[in-house]
């Protein structure tokens, strides 16, 4: 698909062989220290439909959806947006609405797109106008 030791190839099949589903451009930094260089072969892994942009330098796996026949999120903007803001390295804790669903005061079914942080996050993590909103423990 791509030239065998161009940095588009060796980013691709680091993508491929992670269990990763987020990636921010610190997880890419081994291949090349130049930014430019980098931003370009992610550019054209994103027209190619294997990873998406879901924030600024936070990058997803790319899906086919069987109900859509659209590119998603591997993972969904949840669990992506999740890891990428633990490798960003802000730590994740359930909500509030959370503890209270699992411990069973509450039957409201969770939307999912509210994660607990310690500390101001001003990073916006999006897919396609869902954007994850942080609740601060």
């Amino acid at each position: 698909m791509y030239r065998r030791k161009s940095l588009i190839s060796k980013i691709y099949k680091k993508v491929q062989r992670s269990q990763d589903v987020a990636f921010v451009l610190a997880d890419f930094y081994t291949y090349s220290t130049d930014t430019d260089q980098l931003l370009r072969a992610l550019r054209r892994l994103v027209a190619d439909n294997v990873l998406i942009r879901i924030g600024k330098g936070a990058y997803a796996k790319a899906k086919l959806s069987v109900i859509t026949n659209d590119y998603v999120p591997m993972g969904g903007i949840i669990g992506a947006g999740r890891q990428a803001l633990q490798k960003l390295g802000i730590k994740i804790y359930p909500t509030q609405a959370e503890k209270d669903y699992n411990s069973g005061i509450s039957t409201q079914v969770l939307t999912g797109r509210v994660v607990g942080v310690n500390k101001r996050v001003s990073r916006v993590i999006s897919f396609k106008g869902v954007k994850l909103t942080y609740e601060r423990i």
